[in-house]
């Protein structure tokens, strides 16, 4: 009964947040509430927990509302700038580096801990790629939660306040909602998601949905559309994912740190901003879904703000999904490499680790 009363309060408390949230008319209301509510019970020491598959629920539903939005016109209009996701993916492993490289210093950790913290993308796969390196994984799992955390509260509620409000181009294949129609549809993005989780894809729940919910809009098979309370839970959901993996011990325990971790994540906030800023003009592109594509968020969070804000939604999951490719496939190695190299110029034993 205890473990299923932890659950319980956590779901019933991040349901008040989320409808307090969009009673006051706050940005994306049913993902943040929820994240900061129990972030910040959790710090206080309320051992509240997230409901047993939030975040896989959540995702799975996110993807598979967003590959609505992938029409063969949307297709073509994407695939036209498919450039522009390279350049953000490849600036994304820079500013990661160079973000870990100041985390470092800042915090007086290791080298490898600080990299494996900073690079945008998932916080299980930089751990568990963190670790092969002699990475400490508390401090990268930390790291991200925290970095997610101030994304999630900076970057939409930006974007409000400056009043950037997209006339979206780019619509779902179906507004209509159809039970049956909803039926096989979530049926089949949950076999894409259960499968791409069997064959170890990071994000398998988002991408697995977004691989089959893709190609069905592509193809002109219009199931049905997504329900917005099921949209809202699936937010809900995910929002409780995220502000159940803060501890009690978040902010006593290294203090130094978490400060480092703000600063060099709002360090790569403006800069992943101006770098979308300029790319966006180089391209003759609207800049505000750039910018969103550009933010070191993850998938699930930034292309729920961009389809709250009616700003490019393919556009930005092509961005994020790009970015997290580039990420798996080059992260490790590249490390590697950037640390045999350090190595060879005599590095520091301690930054070299």
């Amino acid at each position: 009964m205890e473990r299923l009363a932890r659950p319980a309060a956590g779901l019933a408390l991040a349901l008040a947040a989320g409808a307090l949230c969009a009673w006051l008319g706050t940005p994306i209301p049913w993902m943040l509430g929820p994240l900061f509510a129990l972030a910040v019970a959790r710090v206080a020491g309320f051992d509240l927990r997230a409901p047993p598959g939030a975040q896989p629920v959540g995702q799975w539903i996110i993807g598979t509302a967003l590959g609505l939005y992938f029409t063969p016109a949307t297709l073509a209009s994407v695939a036209s700038v498919w450039y522009l996701p390279l350049a953000g993916a490849a600036f994304a492993v820079a500013i990661g580096y160079a973000a870990g490289a100041l985390l470092a210093r800042l915090a007086g950790i290791d080298l490898t801990t600080g990299v494996f913290a900073s690079v945008p993308g998932g916080a299980s796969d930089m751990a568990l790629l963190g670790e092969r390196y002699g990475a400490r994984v508390d401090r990268v799992a930390a790291a991200h939660s925290l970095r997610m955390l101030l994304v999630v509260a900076i970057v939409p509620a930006g974007f409000a306040l400056a009043g950037v409000r997209g006339a979206e181009a780019f619509l779902p294949a179906r507004a209509a909602f159809d039970a049956g129609g909803f039926a096989v549809l979530v049926a089949l993005t949950l076999a894409g998601a259960l499968l791409a989780k069997r064959t170890g894809v990071a994000n398998a729940f988002i991408l697995g949905s977004l691989a089959v919910a893709i190609p069905l809009t592509a193809s002109g098979v219009r199931l049905s559309a997504v329900p917005a309370g099921v949209a809202n839970a699936a937010q809900l959901l995910l929002g409780c994912a995220l502000g159940a993996r803060f501890r009690p011990d978040f902010l006593r325990g290294a203090p130094r740190f978490v400060g480092a971790v703000v600063v060099t994540v709002l360090l790569s906030i403006l800069l992943s901003a101006a770098f979308g800023i300029a790319l966006a003009k180089l391209a003759s592109q609207p800049v505000a879904p750039v910018i969103l594509g550009m933010a070191p968020g993850g998938i699930a969070e930034m292309t729920v703000t961009a389809k709250a804000l009616q700003l490019g939604v393919p556009l930005v999951t092509t961005f994020h999904v790009t970015r997290v490719v580039v990420l798996l496939l080059f992260t490790g190695p590249l490390f590697g490499f950037v640390r045999g190299w350090w190595r060879q110029r005599g590095g520091a034993a301690g930054g070299a680790r």
